[in-house]
This record gives structure tokens, C-alpha cells and sequence, in this order.
């Protein structure tokens, strides 16, 4: 079936196990969870994967394993698409990503050696072209010192600092959520965030 969006009751299902982060409240309501929520979501990726990637829905339990907090489930549902775009479903409304959160080591080395070249300056044109348009776009493991090898006073010092790169937009509950709308909006701000991700691909690998 095409996706026509997330009912009152997913929404819901999530404002519950906030208050209620227990097995009993999970094992009573997994119907809900997979009819109102699961489901919507797996629907909704199945129209965005052929533009921009394979899909994957995380699972809904919590590795505790070395966590403080015991509490078993996630109150969110979030998938992946392709390398770079994830979505998000909360009861504070739905939410979309794109680019590199985490770059290991030796991504880290291609990254900064990009953004120190002379690609750098188009990075930064399309991080400041994206916060003109009301895009978030936010570094991740950002460090406080200059990054060994590099100038404190080299003009992208801030890019340079990052360990990962991502735009973030956020929804709040509306009407249009229990819509196919739902869909456009994702696909809308993952097209505007390409011109990031073709840049970290480029510059760093998939």
C-alpha cells in the first residue's frame, strides 16, 4: 500500500512509553506498534528508497548493556537510507538527517584533508547556502582545539573541527503527519541536503 502517514494513535503509542518505559506497557500496545507505527514507516521508506537508498528500520530495544539508564525500549522508531539520510518518528513529531554523523579515522584524515584544499570553499558554500534556507546543519564531535596539522587561523577552521556533519530538520505534530504529505516533506529536505552529501562522498567515501 502507498504510505498515507502516521495516525494520532502512533504518536500516541510513543507519548505512553515515556511515561511507561516497561515490558508490560510494550507487550500490551505491540500491535499498535507495528500496525500504527512500524508499518507506516516501512511504507514510507518504500517510496523514498528508489531515490536515495536501501532502507533499514533500527530496532525498537535499547542496547543497556553499558548504559546507566536501564529502560528497555526506544521512544522513537529511526531508519536509515542509503549511507547518508535517516528519518524519525516521535511523540514530538517526525524528524530527517542527512550526511556523516561519525567519521572514523581514517575518514577523519580525507574530510579534513578536503575542507583544508581547495573543495573546502565549495563545502562551505553549501553548509552557508543551507543555513540561509533555515536548514540546521550541525558538527558532531566537534573539537575545541585546532585539529593537529592544521592552522587555528586557517579560514575553515571551523569545518575543520568537526568529527561528523549532518543537516537536521524537525516537525511538529500537525495534521498533515496523518497525510501523504509526510512523505513530500522527507523527500523535499533530503533533495535540499544532496549537494552536502555528494560532497562527503565524494571527499570522504560512502
Amino acid at each position: 500500500m502507498a504510505f498515507s502517514g502516521w495516525p494520532a494513535e502512533a504518536l500516541a503509542f510513543y507519548a505512553g512509553l515515556e511515561d511507561d518505559n516497561s515490558k508490560e506497557y510494550w507487550t500490551s500496545r505491540k500491535a499498535v506498534y507495528q500496525e500504527k507505527v512500524l508499518h507506516p514507516m516501512e511504507e514510507l521508506l518504500d517510496e523514498l528508497a528508489p531515490e536515495f537508498g536501501e532502507a533499514k528500520v533500527f530496532r525498537p530495544y535499547r542496547d543497556i548493556r553499558f548504559s546507566h539508564d536501564k529502560t528497555p525500549y526506544k521512544t522513537h522508531i529511526g531508519a536509515t537510507l542509503g549511507g547518508t539520510s535517516y528519518v524519525q518518528l516521535s511523540a514530538d513529531g517526525l524528524s530527517a538527517g542527512a550526511g556523516r554523523w561519525h567519521l572514523e579515522a581514517d575518514e577523519l584524515i580525507r574530510y579534513r584533508a578536503g575542507v583544508a584544499g581547495p573543495d573546502g570553499a565549495e563545502l562551505a558554500a553549501i553548509v552557508d547556502a543551507l543555513e540561509k534556507d533555515g536548514v540546521e546543519v550541525h558538527g558532531h564531535g566537534t573539537l575545541k582545539s585546532t585539529p593537529r596539522g592544521y592552522s587555528a587561523d586557517h579560514p575553515r577552521i571551523g569545518l575543520l573541527r568537526h568529527k561528523g556533519l549532518t543537516t537536521w530538520q524537525h516537525w511538529n505534530p500537525e495534521p498533515w503527519l496523518a497525510t501523504s504529505a509526510a512523505s513530500a516533506k522527507v523527500g523535499d529536505f533530503l533533495r535540499s541536503s544532496a549537494d552536502l552529501c555528494d560532497w562527503l562522498i565524494s571527499h570522504v567515501g560512502e
